[in-house]
């Protein structure tokens, strides 16, 4: 896989693929850990004299332009965190953008709209992805990808474009692949993996994958009232699949499965709830769990304990709600602390919550900005982007 310090960038327009999919409270970002990840890419083709067009996404607008979902707020903050001047056009493919790139110099930046403001950016009919792709291609000479959030996504920005143009991998994606491989191909032992999170259902896949290769898989979130309820507990108004606690069972028979012993119980879904923490033995009927109780926490602790690798993906409860938060702060401080270990956060909530809650980030050695696109590695899913940048 060629990499982007590989290409001769200078007086070339370069088409990078970022991950700016941040949460916004209107017109302000609110968490702007994928932006910061992104600057070292732009930086160094700046500093090489590159003409940098970024191309992203955010949310899900419906392949048609959303004002919800427009980049401005975010071209404001990449401009006031890379330091260089940040245009961004007001749509991906059309006059605005192709005027803003032919205008633009090495020391400035070109921001085009949502990628997902068109509908064959998603589209899966490879003739109107390929179209697409074609008129995205055409405002550059090169390609680089470095969202390696997207490269599950057999999307036009993500795979079209790179049959379309000299490609190459930036540096959060060749940085993400190399961890990923070392959690996959011969991680250090004791391997635990802390999964948490709303549903089994979404994690059935990866934990089917992992569970062969982990020592420890310790679960917690949502996810975990269906393990308890597998188990033989009563789980009162908590989150619960039926139709997973036959493959429950099967999980808890390897004997590698660890569960919390008790949990924070609300009256409701609220920050202002009445709740109290009780064993999981003990959870009332009217009531529903919200976050791993400190017992649990300790016994994850004792369960991390040794361990020389260990991939977190998915928050105890519902860190948003400072009642509901500790257990998650728990288990990340426990996971930060563990020492010669490479500790992996797996993206989405979870770097959310290190973030949130005020957890230094240098701890942990590998914060991943993939989400879903790491959980389908790990899986062992062939990934588009992923192949179409090997070719």
């Amino acid at each position: 896989m060629r990499l982007a310090t590989d290409l001769d960038v200078a007086g070339k327009r370069v088409l990078v693929r970022s991950d700016l999919n941040v949460p916004l409270d209107g017109t302000t970002v609110t968490d702007d850990g994928r932006i910061r990840a992104s600057l070292p890419l732009l930086q160094d083709l700046i500093a090489r004299g590159a003409r940098v067009v970024v191309a992203a996404h955010l949310g899900r607008p419906q392949g048609a332009p959303d004002p919800a979902y427009s980049l401005a707020p975010v071209g404001t903050r990449l401009q006031q965190l890379l330091g260089v001047p940040v245009r961004v056009a007001e749509d991906v493919v059309g006059p605005s953008a192709y005027e803003a790139v032919q205008a633009t110099e090495s020391d400035r930046v070109v921001l085009l709209e949502n990628v997902r403001f068109e509908k064959g950016e998603t589209s899966k009919d490879d003739g109107e992805r390929g179209a697409f792709a074609d008129e995205l291609a055409a405002l550059a000479d090169l390609y680089v990808d470095d969202a390696f959030g997207a490269v599950h996504r057999k999307h036009a920005s993500v795979y079209d474009v790179a049959q379309r143009l000299p490609h190459a991998a930036g540096p959060l994606v060749a940085l993400e692949l190399g961890v990923l491989r070392r959690l996959t191909e011969d991680p250090a032992r004791p391997y635990a993996v802390v999964l948490g999170g709303s549903k089994v259902s979404d994690k059935l896949k990866v934990i089917e994958a992992l569970l062969p290769k982990v020592d420890t898989l310790l679960v917690g979130g949502g996810m975990c009232f269906t393990f308890l309820k597998a188990q033989g507990h009563e789980v009162g108004a908590s989150l619960l699949e039926e139709d997973q606690l036959d493959t429950c069972r099967a999980f808890l028979e390897t004997g590698k499965v660890v569960l919390p012993v008790d949990v924070v119980a609300a009256e409701r879904f609220a920050a202002d709830a009445a709740h109290d923490v009780v064993p999981v033995d003990a959870i009332p009927a009217d009531r529903m769990g919200l976050d791993i109780g400190p017992r649990s926490v300790e016994v994850f602790r004792d369960a991390l304990a040794g361990a020389r690798t260990a991939f977190w993906n998915g928050p105890m409860g519902v860190f948003e709600m400072e009642p509901y938060a500790n257990g998650t702060r728990g288990v990340a401080e426990a996971i930060a602390s563990l020492p010669d270990a490479l500790t992996v956060v797996g993206g989405g909530d979870s770097a959310a919550a290190v973030r949130a809650l005020g957890i230094d980030e240098s701890r942990f050695g590998h914060i991943s900005t993939g989400g879903g696109a790491s959980l389908e590695f790990l899986e062992g899913k062939a990934l588009p982007g992923l192949e179409v940048l090997s070719s």
